[in-house]
C-alpha cells in the first residue's frame, strides 16, 4: 500500500481500503475544528506501533489540525500538527516514563511533555522536546510486605482470653456445684469447704488471663503488629 500522504476534506472520504490502523479511526485523527484529515501513513504506522508496544488504549487529544483549527488553538506557527505527523496523547491511563521510552523505541522524535494539561506531544521530528516531564508516580504496590499477622491458633491474646473464659466457666460451675452439694446428703458435705477454695483458684486463673491478653495487645501495638 502506498505511503504518499494525501489530504481528505472530511475524515468520512477516506476510503475504507485505505485505512489500515485497527485502534484508530479516520474521525479520531482528524481535525477538531473541520474534520479534514491529512493522513501519513508513516506517522500512522508509528502510532499504531506505539498502541501495540504498549497494549492498552491511546487517547488521542489531538492529530492533525487545519491551519485555520492551528492558529485558532494557539498551535506553534510551523506545527508538526498540520503535516499530520504529530499527536497529543492523554497519560490518564499511562505511565509517562514508559509511554515516553516506547515512543522513542517505535521511532517518535518530537516529545512535548505538558503534566498540568495531563498530555505528552510526539512527533516524527526533527529529534527535540521542551516543558517538564511528569513527576515520577508513585509505586501502585507497598514497597515492603507489611508483618505477618499472628496465626489465630497461636495469638497471646487469644490464648489469654481464651484461659480467661475457661477459668470463668469454671469459677461458676464450681459455684453450681457448691450449691448442690450444700443440698446433697450429710455424706459429702465436708467437701463444701474445699470447692469454695477451688472457686477463688479459677477466679484466680481468669484474672491472669486477662491479664495476659492485656499485655499481649499492648505488647503486638507496640511492636506494629495491630
Amino acid at each position: 500500500m502506498s505511503d504518499a500522504v494525501r489530504t481528505f476534506r472530511h475524515h468520512r472520504e477516506v476510503p475504507i481500503t485505505r485505512w489500515r490502523w485497527p485502534n484508530f479511526s479516520p474521525a479520531e485523527i482528524a481535525c477538531r475544528g473541520t474534520g479534514a484529515l491529512k493522513l501519513d501513513p508513516i506517522a500512522m504506522d508509528r502510532l499504531q506501533g506505539l498502541r501495540d508496544r504498549l497494549g492498552k488504549p491511546l487517547i488521542v487529544r489531538s492529530a492533525y489540525r487545519s491551519p485555520a483549527h492551528n492558529r485558532a488553538v494557539g498551535g506553534a506557527l510551523r506545527s508538526k500538527h498540520m503535516d499530520g505527523t504529530a499527536f497529543d496523547i492523554a497519560m490518564a491511563n499511562h505511565d509517562p516514563a514508559v509511554f515516553e521510552a516506547a515512543a522513542r523505541e517505535v521511532g517518535f522524535l518530537g516529545f512535548g511533555f505538558y503534566p498540568r494539561s495531563g498530555f505528552i506531544h510526539v512527533d516524527l521530528g526533527p529529534a527535540r522536546q521542551w516543558g517538564e516531564r511528569f513527576p515520577a508516580r508513585a509505586a501502585p504496590f507497598a514497597p515492603e510486605t507489611p508483618p505477618a499477622r499472628e496465626v489465630l491458633a497461636d495469638s497471646r491474646t487469644l490464648k489469654g482470653t481464651g484461659a480467661a473464659g475457661v477459668a470463668t466457666v469454671g469459677a461458676a460451675g464450681v459455684e453450681v456445684a457448691q450449691e448442690v452439694l450444700s443440698e446433697a446428703q450429710g455424706a459429702v458435705l465436708p467437701l463444701v469447704p474445699y470447692l469454695d477454695a477451688l472457686r477463688w483458684v479459677f477466679i484466680a486463673l481468669a484474672l491472669a488471663g486477662i491479664g495476659l491478653a492485656v499485655w499481649a495487645r499492648i505488647d503486638d501495638w507496640r511492636k506494629g503488629m495491630r
